[in-house]
């Protein structure tokens, strides 16, 4: 129950910081201009880099390749040690659980065999670990193995899945072409108000 907690809390965690700050602020589009030049230069002037259409789909080739690498190709740098330590955070608890597996099973394979003499026997007449107790145990390290596998592939596919949707917010462009603004005016001839929304679009 503790490592089904500790394995979810971990894997929220994980998408949390994946997706957590990949949107970018549209404030901070708007603030890369100065404004003595805004109020002067067309955005229609400005020169934009063309949309990469296969730069997701390559974002998610290469994580698919070699985790980390996706998200070097999005000069998102600070995401690849998250990466390996989740990665490798989930490999170790399979390991471990595997290695811990192993044990009981040797010992209860032992025990079958009429031995008395396994690591969990103990020195006593009777045993410190029962036989049913090993097979209790069994059966809780192979669900943690399951439950480590399991979540170690989907931390896989996260990272894969976060190299894509960064690549594609890396194309994100809000301009003058695409916007949906409030507009705010002041008649004053009639002294009144008037607030609506503009909606423009251009090709």
């Amino acid at each position: 129950m503790l490592n089904s907690r500790l394995y979810t809390s971990l894997f929220i965690l994980l998408f949390a910081s994946f997706f957590g700050f990949s949107q970018i602020p549209t404030d901070s589009i708007s603030n890369d201009i100065p404004e003595e030049i805004s109020n002067d230069v067309s955005l229609d002037s400005i020169v934009r880099k063309p949309m990469n259409i296969l730069a997701p789909s390559k974002a998610a080739f290469y994580s698919a390749v070699l985790p980390g690498l996706g998200q070097a190709y999005n000069k998102k740098y600070w995401k690849i040690p998250i990466v390996y330590v989740a990665l490798g955070t989930g490999i170790y608890f399979y390991l471990d659980n595997d290695k811990t597996y192993d044990r009981y099973r040797d010992a209860y394979k032992s025990r079958l065999a009429g031995f008395t003499n396994d690591e969990f026997y103990g020195d006593g007449a009777a045993p410190r670990v029962s036989t049913d107790g090993l097979i209790r145990a069994q059966n809780t390290l192979r669900r943690n193995k399951e439950l480590s596998l399991l979540i170690t592939i989907g931390i896989y596919a996260l990272q894969i899945i976060d190299a894509n949707v960064d690549a594609h917010l890396l194309q994100y462009n809000l301009d003058e072409n695409l916007a949906l603004k409030p507009h705010f005016q002041y008649n004053e001839q009639e002294q009144s108000t008037n607030l609506g929304m503009t909606l423009n679009f251009k090709f």
